[in-house]
């Protein structure tokens, strides 16, 4: 599962910097590639929520459409969806309130 996670990284760079090479958009591409970063940061992040399997299914899923979202709208269409991009943020959010409201169940005393 981690080599399939790494291949659709580096599919993911290598689709980014082509469409670089052909449409010469450098503004493009560092738009890109911030957004990819902080998909990719927001999926590390999301693994606190591991603990509530049904938070962290809904934030994968929210990963997989954000990381759609980046190529197939930015990419291939020219549009930038923000609100798809900062959707992952939601699970993250009901998870520290979740936490904060039920605490954390893992009392050491």
């Amino acid at each position: 599962m981690k080599v399939v996670i790494v291949l659709a990284i580096l599919l993911t760079l290598s689709i980014i910097f082509f469409k670089y090479k052909k449409d010469k958009n450098l503004n493009k591409l560092f738009i890109t590639l911030a957004t990819f970063g902080a998909i990719i940061g927001l999926s590390i992040v999301g693994n606190l929520t591991r603990s509530i399997m049904p938070l962290f299914i809904a934030h994968e899923i929210l990963i997989l459409i954000a990381w759609g979202a980046l190529l197939f709208m930015y990419v291939f269409k020219n549009k930038y969806c923000w609100w798809w991009f900062v959707s992952p943020l939601l699970t993250i959010g009901l998870f520290l309130v979740l936490e904060f409201l039920g605490g954390s169940a893992h009392d050491l005393t």
